[in-house]
């Protein structure tokens, strides 16, 4: 655990809400994003996410530093699947791509409270009893068998958790109205499909927190390193969206990358507790060793896929943003 001073919680909390503020007014009129507006935020996220990178090896050491940036680069690298999600659910709800932004607003909000409360108990979990190490590992060496065996948990929207705890407690109307996620009908207030589908984003990033919470554990016990490293990577993800839409089923390997990276950070995570309770004669991967194979994997994976392009049928599209435009549309 690192001696982290109030005044770096009090950096990170301002960067964040001012960083969130800055963003929700530049988009505040709904519009279709384009690739160069998306790149533009998203380098504007990573440059933010290095800084503050930058900040925590000035402050607390170059131990410290390397944590943040290898737990934040993992959890960049695994949020590659939900990008996947989010189309899939924007397809589901036919959701009008200028409307998107706000769902995924709203979205990386919620995600940011709940990985908080995960990460807090897992933190303190893993330092009361560390043999949970070896459990972790079993979550990550299954989710790396579903990944190669391609039995990975599919995932409907509609009858996510979340959906239908909505829809018993709030009337959902079948239309869209402009960005709002409620409207006024007969006297009453109901639900816009558009609060449905801020519900299955919040159920997907819970079932994606299986696999990302043990794995970042793996990399560092220290409460603010791993939420800090989480938050920068979730707040990146809506520009990596739309800078990716229509170009994420290209790279067709990175799925074994991240199965790679996983099996890895599962031996990680054996090496640790073993280290700790059996003996300390048994070594542990260092972060930077961690980092480099996140990075290596990471280029490889990209770089196959550019060069090997898989094979697709004619026609076959599944994105989201195929969808025609609409003002107003009726929820499947």
């Amino acid at each position: 655990m690192f001696d982290v001073p109030f005044w770096l919680w009090v950096v990170f909390a301002a960067t964040v809400v001012v960083a969130l503020a800055v963003d929700l007014l530049a988009h505040r009129s709904a519009h279709v994003i384009g690739f160069r507006e998306a790149a533009a935020w998203s380098g504007l996220w990573v440059g933010l996410a290095l800084v503050f990178g930058a900040v925590v090896f000035l402050v607390l050491g170059g131990t410290a530093g390397t944590e943040y940036t290898t737990a934040w680069l993992l959890e960049k690298s695994l949020s590659v699947d939900n990008l996947f999600v989010f189309a899939l659910i924007f397809a589901y709800f036919q959701v009008p791509r200028a409307y998107q932004h706000r769902v995924l607003f709203f979205g990386v909000i919620g995600a940011l409270v709940f990985r908080g409360v995960f990460l807090a108990a897992g933190v303190a979990v893993v330092n009361r009893f560390t043999a949970v190490l070896f459990a972790f590992a079993a979550i990550l060496f299954y989710s790396v068998y579903k990944i190669l065996k391609g039995e990975e948990e599919s995932f409907d929207p509609g009858r996510s958790f979340a959906v239908r705890l909505l829809r018993k407690f709030v009337p959902v109307r079948d239309t869209y109205a402009g960005q709002k996620f409620f409207v006024k009908e007969a006297g009453k207030h109901v639900a816009t499909p558009l609060l449905a589908v801020v519900a299955a984003i919040e159920a997907a990033d819970l079932i994606f927190a299986v696999d990302s919470v043990p794995a970042v554990l793996a990399v560092s016990d220290d409460t603010f390193i791993v939420y800090t490293s989480n938050a920068f990577a979730i707040l990146g993800l809506r520009a990596l969206y739309f800078m990716l839409s229509g170009l994420l089923e290209r790279f067709h390997y990175l799925s074994t990358g991240l199965a790679v990276i996983l099996g890895f950070i599962g031996v990680k995570l054996i090496l640790q507790a073993t280290h700790k309770l059996v003996s300390p004669a048994v070594p542990e991967i260092p972060s930077p060793v961690s980092l480099a194979v996140i990075v290596v994997v990471l280029a490889v994976s990209v770089t196959l896929s550019l060069r090997r392009p898989a094979d697709r049928e004619d026609g076959e599209d599944g994105e989201a943003d195929a969808l025609p435009e609409a003002s107003q549309r009726k929820v499947k």
